[in-house]
């Protein structure tokens, strides 16, 4: 499979494209990565280097795998933290591009907006264009419980609201939608869950609540759901796959005690993740 990745991306560490692009590689997909950004670090350090890109600049990238005559035979496009309207447009039109070219295409969007306990963080602007514009051209979209809120206009407390907050995101368009992380009512505390729902029907997979505080596992996620949902058109299995590797992988950071997500050195959690966890319909 190929899939084109559009998406920020630091030199040290893993968030973006720095996390996303290799275990899509590792699963055995080719991967087309365009940057949003290009940072020293993650921003959390407080201090980097780098600069943000403009829509511009990344059309200009996708005109020159255009001309390699490769759009048609792209099977995803994933997005994920946008740094202005000037790229979500952008992206946008990029996702036009390659529909034009092979009508089967997935878009996936990762609708970076924010998180719980931080609130928004992207630019003004941003949150509504993700809910406008982004999520009602995607196909599949992967939020956290704090931007299924902010999407659907509710708050999800108990798991039958998170159901119905999915199905008012699903109303503006994408079919597929993949909570990342959710903690509801009947959520114990030394666990998290995530929820998937598709056509109508919901899936639950429930993971012991690890210690562990990184940057980028979202965006692992995003990438390991995508990959899976890409070849099996499976919610159910996607999530399943999804949730055992991205466990696996914050685990082993956790014992690590490691500040960065240890994508590289527990890499074989993508392929044949440590352990398993039962999806249940919800």
């Amino acid at each position: 499979m190929n899939i084109l990745s559009i998406q920020s991306h630091v030199a040290y560490g893993h968030v973006g494209n720095a996390s996303a692009v290799f275990p899509m590689q590792r699963l055995g997909c080719e991967v087309w990565p365009i940057h949003t950004v290009q940072f020293s670090n993650h921003t959390g350090y407080g201090d980097w280097t780098g600069r943000v890109f403009d829509g511009p600049a990344i059309e200009e990238l996708v005109d020159g795998i255009a001309a390699r005559g490769v759009l048609g035979r792209c099977d995803g496009v994933l997005s994920g933290y946008m740094g202005s309207a000037d790229i979500g447009n952008a992206i946008l039109s990029t996702v036009a591009r390659v529909r034009e070219a092979n009508s089967d295409v997935i878009y996936a969007c990762d609708p970076v907006i924010g998180d719980v306990g931080r609130g928004v963080f992207v630019r003004p602007g941003i949150p509504e264009f993700m809910r406008d514009q982004a999520v009602p051209a995607a196909d599949l979209i992967t939020p956290n419980q704090f931007e299924l809120d902010y999407l659907s206009g509710m708050e999800t407390r108990s798991l039958a609201a998170a159901k119905q907050a999915v199905e008012k995101v699903q109303a503006l368009g994408p079919r597929v939608v993949l909570i990342t992380s959710l903690h509801t009512d009947d959520t114990p505390a030394d666990a998290i869950d995530m929820l998937a729902g598709e056509g109508g029907v919901f899936w639950r997979v429930r993971t012991p609540k690890l210690s562990v505080s990184v940057n980028g596992a979202g965006d692992a996620i995003s990438a390991l759901f995508f990959v899976h949902y890409l070849r099996t058109r499976r919610a159910d299995q996607a999530l399943a796959e999804a949730a055992a590797s991205i466990y696996g992988l914050l685990h082993r950071t956790e014992e690590a005690g490691s500040r960065e997500i240890l994508t590289v050195a527990a890499q074989d959690e993508f392929v044949a993740p440590s352990r398993r966890f039962p999806v249940e319909p919800a």
